[in-house]
């Protein structure tokens, strides 16, 4: 395990996609922190902001997870999709012939990667939305204890979106195939669903069991309404339905694509 893990490290290190996406993931997330932001501090004469506060902080905070997650994900696809476009994986599996050991070692090799891309994420969400609730807003409430353990958590739903990613690419092995897929569920059918579910009352509450509603509930946030107004799993939970995906996608990983024969 120690060798593959090693081997499967150098091999992100050595990968220059990676942190031209967290650069992408950097412009990305504070421009759109910075449009969030101005939803709250800027509101047409005798009408209320629709978040004042520390909710409308946490809202902005939580863009992290709310549009930014597609960028781990990604991150961790290309992990294992890679291995398939550049004919890699033969030489992978010498290294450890154990599929199961290699798919494990796949998955952990991300989490640093994922835990530099969640700090990054976060830091560039509260530089685009920070200054605007600062200076036009109720503040940037960076000192209130809840606003910071949602951003530290945030780190941590990012390294687990990472992670998820690299489940998807064992199940979906050609690379182009699973960042269509990664792009149509992120940026319309997940957000869609959530939209729809949390409409019916009898179903509002299994949008949380959704990955992006089960990061949200992880950094106490969402990004498509005040707290109050959307169904949170408890922490524990969050990270329990999470790496239930993570687990799930893995096995189905294992009984197909790492399956068959490679050559």
């Amino acid at each position: 395990m120690r060798a593959a893990l090693v081997a499967e490290y150098r091999k992100l290190l050595t990968t220059r996609l990676w942190w031209l996406l967290l650069i992408v993931m950097v412009g990305y997330l504070v421009f759109i922190a910075a449009v969030v932001s101005t939803t709250f501090v800027f509101v047409p004469d005798g009408q209320e902001p629709p978040l004042a506060g520390e909710a409308a902080a946490r809202s902005v905070y939580s863009v992290v997870n709310g549009v930014g997650y597609v960028f781990p994900l990604i991150i961790g696809s290309l992990a294992m999709t890679t291995e398939f476009r550049h004919k890699t994986i033969t030489q992978s599996l010498l290294v450890e012939p154990d599929r199961t050991r290699f798919l494990v070692a796949k998955v952990l090799s991300v989490v640093p990667v994922g835990l530099v891309a969640g700090l990054v994420g976060v830091l560039a969400t509260v530089a685009g939305g920070a200054p605007l609730l600062q200076i036009k807003g109720d503040g940037a409430m960076l000192g209130r204890s809840d606003v910071l353990v949602g951003l530290l958590f945030s780190v941590v739903a990012i390294a687990l979106w990472a992670v998820i990613g690299v489940a998807v690419g064992s199940v979906l092995s050609n690379q182009v195939a699973a960042i269509v897929v990664i792009l149509a569920f992120t940026q319309f059918v997940e957000p869609l669903a959530r939209v729809v579910l949390s409409q019916v009352d009898a179903l509002a509450g299994v949008a949380a069991y959704l990955p992006g509603g089960a990061a949200d509930s992880l950094i106490g946030a969402s990004f498509l309404g005040a707290t109050g107004d959307v169904d949170l799993l408890p922490r524990w939970a969050a990270v329990l339905v999470l790496l239930a995906y993570v687990v799930v996608l893995g096995v189905i990983g294992r009984l197909t694509t790492l399956r068959r024969d490679i050559g």
